[in-house]
């Protein structure tokens, strides 16, 4: 059974805080049951709830409304990046991100981090597709990618070795929210996390959801736990292969629902496993219907390029770009020419013809003056499309700042 763990805080000479967080005190840890072989019955409604969601990330992976589904499956990784990002605190439009992307030396210490969630989750999904057993030491990766351009990079893929908090004061356990199981725990949970994660007989949704709220309560890292623990829902759904193609933007809803989100992790943590599961497969439909929203809009900004361009040969390279640019907002002519597998000539041509048919527009960027293009529709899109998941669906305001309208 789970359980709690007295233990008593003592703070340093130098402490700081107020004086009761520079006192000793006894608080109580949580230690949560080993779910290895753990199984769990779920109510009939939380089940058929869970059903239908595994029915809808299915049905997405067969999508015919947009035709370039590696395009379409770069920007809703990218979408779940940003917006698994914003939960911690950190605020990106998907222009810089865009720009990051393309020069990463020109990049800021929050688009920096936001590339680095983008390298994890694109990790997360690579690491379920690789059919390889998982164990602990691929979860501390996924944190070492997150983290190792960033200023927490010192700790990116250690575990945590004191205790940690969620809530309350920053200087010590006094109340706080949620209090983690002790430091000396941490390998020993994240072994089991890492089993639970290599089963095959429980629903996928079931499973991500468990292995979901189990990581955020072991909360093994110093920093960045929830950006990781939404990566591995992502290694979860690719290994028992419910997306095989395209990712749904979980973080999405979640960041729209944030106190509903916190309550089903309470809720979990008190065995309220049904309700956490209803909740999460809930988000998980949401995701799905708002993809394929994204899906319809694409292609139908696609078209409009094309009629601007005043429809190229099918095998151009300006075609075959326009069927790209939806996965790559900004560009230049070095990656247009590794992207289509053409030369840096015909890349610049293909630019220069759709920057005169509007469809793109050339920018300056960063410190060394990076010159490339931009294609501002698409980005106005994306945006929006952030923007239009921030409203909550599911009985839960936001405990972080949305995205800006565009």
């Amino acid at each position: 059974m789970a359980r709690t763990q007295s233990r008593v805080w003592r703070p340093t000479l130098e402490g700081y805080g107020s004086r009761a967080d520079r006192s000793s005190f006894v608080y109580e840890a949580y230690v949560p049951d080993p779910i290895a072989s753990w199984q769990w019955n779920l109510s009939d409604d939380a089940a058929a709830v869970v059903l239908e969601a595994e029915r809808a990330v299915s049905e997405l992976q067969l999508e015919t409304t947009f035709a370039g589904l590696e395009s379409l499956s770069r920007q809703l990784l990218r979408a779940e990046s940003v917006a698994s990002s914003r939960i911690e605190g950190l605020r990106l439009s998907q222009r810089r991100l865009a720009e990051a992307l393309l020069s990463p030396a020109d990049a800021d210490a929050a688009a920096r981090e936001v590339v680095g969630n983008v390298d994890a989750m694109q990790a997360a999904i690579e690491l379920g597709s690789s059919g390889l057993v998982i164990d602990s030491g691929e979860i501390r990766h996924l944190h070492w990618l997150l983290l190792r351009h960033s200023q927490h990079a010192t700790i990116a893929g250690r575990y945590r070795d004191e205790q940690n908090w969620i809530g309350g004061s920053d200087y010590s356990p006094r109340g706080a929210e949620f209090i983690p199981p002790p430091e000396e725990m941490v390998p020993g949970l994240m072994d089991d996390l890492a089993n639970y994660v290599n089963r095959a007989d429980a629903s996928t949704i079931v499973q991500a959801a468990v292995a979901h709220a189990q990581f955020e309560t072991i909360h093994p890292f110093a920093d960045g736990n929830g950006r990781v623990g939404r990566a591995l829902i992502h290694v979860v759904f690719r290994r028992r292969a419910l997306s095989t193609q395209l990712a749904p933007p979980i973080s999405i809803a979640l960041a729209a629902n944030g106190e509903r989100y916190v309550e089903g992790l309470n809720a979990y943590r008190q065995g309220a496993v049904s309700e956490w599961c209803r909740f999460f497969a809930r988000v998980t439909i949401d995701s799905v219907s708002r993809s394929r929203e994204l899906a319809v809009d694409l292609a139908e900004l696609q078209a409009e390029w094309l009629d601007k361009a005043r429809h190229p040969r099918a095998d151009s390279t300006a075609t075959r770009l326009i069927r790209a640019l939806p996965g790559q907002p900004i560009l230049d002519a070095r990656t247009v020419a590794a992207m289509l597998n053409v030369s840096e000539v015909a890349a610049r041509n293909a630019l220069n013809a759709l920057e005169l048919a509007g469809v793109i527009r050339p920018i300056v960027f960063g410190k060394k003056r990076f010159r490339a293009w931009e294609a501002p529709a698409l980005i106005a899109l994306l945006d929006n499309f952030e923007w239009s998941m921030a409203e909550p669906t599911r009985r839960g305001r936001q405990r972080r700042p949305s995205p800006q309208r565009r």
